[in-house]
């Protein structure tokens, strides 16, 4: 899961309208959003139950039964000066995302308090499977109490998944003093298995030019089975999500020399974990992995404000290319299902790239069109309907208290329906 922070966009299904999911279909259903109203709890349809899971692989899948769930973070409010909604979850079933099937995840029930006080800010960061029981769990960002005096606190909680879904309270994410460095607020969490040993860990901002590492599996507590002294890193800005780039077992990771546009390098994962300093990425504002058509090994797009630069066979680039399209933000997912990943820029437009055997070309790009106006970004790109190609899910939102979150599932005939399969808003949380 690649959550977008917040000042990013909002830190990846297709539901037909009928039959048992009728229920699901947002406000005015697909392509009713164009005139939708300000947010009203009235606007929500009927409750559905979240379906009760065994345990699976599938990712961001919070109550185990083998469908993608979506995270949203940023919900509209009932008015400007509302406080934050919270974090809201919808969960997938054999047809794609059900948003009848939604839970609200706020700080008052669901954080662990600090100092005896229930955090303001609960934000989604990263969900992976933390404690190796089939059901993914969520990470979440908080705001303890902190003086400005010394180190600060760790402000991750993570919410654990359950058959039930995300249904308990939050814990602390422990991070022990000896994986830190520096008093930076230890936050920016990436999931992998960075070691090869088949657990999730984690990788964390510390300060310094190096990164704190935590070995999974982890505990209920909140505890990582081990971790050391804190990486020396060409960056101390892990970003997501990792992917194991070179197939030797180990997920690596792209690292930001610093918070927006700038180098980046790749990081490399083995037993040591994330230690040895791969690629480096020219300045960009976004990078992208993924298997872009030009070889067998795993590609990069770095997204500038001109354009998008390409390496091509990582983790030793054997080729390059540029192409005129600037990318703000960037999104890989095969969404025609031949094994070839496309490349979604979600910058001034909503544009996917096509990949093809020579890679990724501008030449025939799919510019999608909102279905309401407002400022749009990408949520998630992930296989929500089971179907074997991912589809693509966006938000476009206006102000604080409107937004429309749209499906386009994926096609082998046009890679996306040039209309969205369905709409709905994060208004329907507003009633819990």
């Amino acid at each position: 899961m690649r959550v977008r922070r917040r000042g990013t966009s909002t830190a990846a299904t297709a539901v037909l309208c009928g039959t048992l999911l009728l229920a699901a279909c947002g406000p005015g259903g697909a392509g009713g959003a164009q005139g939708s109203p300000p947010a009203r709890t009235a606007d929500a349809p009927a409750r559905l139950p979240v379906p009760r899971g065994a345990g699976s692989d599938v990712p961001d899948d919070f109550n185990g039964d083998g469908h993608r769930d979506l995270v949203l973070n940023d919900l509209v409010k009932k008015d400007s000066h509302a406080d934050d909604a919270g974090i809201g979850i919808v969960y997938g079933g054999p047809h794609g995302l059900a948003p009848g099937a939604r839970q609200l995840l706020t700080p008052k029930r669901r954080a662990a308090p600090t100092e005896g006080r229930l955090p303001a800010v609960f934000d989604a960061e990263e969900g992976c499977d933390l404690d190796g029981d089939g059901f993914t769990d969520l990470i979440v960002s908080t705001d303890p109490p902190y003086d400005g005096q010394g180190r600060p606190p760790v402000p991750l909680q993570v919410l654990f998944g359950s058959p039930a879904g995300l249904t308990g309270r939050a814990v602390r994410l422990t991070v022990p003093d000896r994986a830190r460095f520096g008093n930076d607020w230890p936050d920016q969490p990436v999931c992998g298995d960075f070691d090869g040993d088949g657990s999730e860990d984690l990788v964390l901002h510390a300060s310094g030019g190096r990164l704190s590492y935590l070995r999974g599996p982890f505990g209920r507590n909140g505890a990582p089975r081990a971790a050391g002294a804190p990486l020396a890193s060409p960056g101390e800005v892990p970003a997501g999500p990792a992917a194991d780039v070179d197939g030797d077992g180990s997920d690596d990771l792209v690292v930001r020399a610093a918070q927006g546009a700038g180098p980046a390098s790749l990081v490399l994962g083995g037993p040591a974990g994330p230690v040895r300093t791969g690629t480096r990425l020219p300045a960009g504002v976004d990078v992208a992995l993924g298997r872009f058509g030009r070889g067998t090994a795993l590609d990069a797009a770095v997204g500038g404000a001109a354009e998008t630069s390409l390496r091509y066979d990582l983790p030793t680039p054997a080729a390059r290319a540029a192409l005129t399209v600037p990318g703000t933000m960037l999104d890989a997912a095969d969404f025609d299902g031949d094994g070839r990943d496309e490349l979604v820029s979600s910058g001034s437009r909503l544009r996917v790239l096509r990949a093809g055997p020579a890679g990724l070309s501008g030449t025939g790009a799919v510019t999608l069109a909102p279905p309401a106006p407002g400022t749009t970004r990408v949520l998630a790109a992930g296989d929500f309907d089971g179907d074997g190609r991912a589809d693509l899910v966006v938000r476009t939102h206006r102000g604080g208290t409107r937004d429309t979150v749209a499906v386009y599932r994926g096609s082998a005939e046009d890679l996306l329906g040039r209309r969205p399969a369905m709409t709905f808003s994060s208004s329907e949380f507003l009633s819990g």
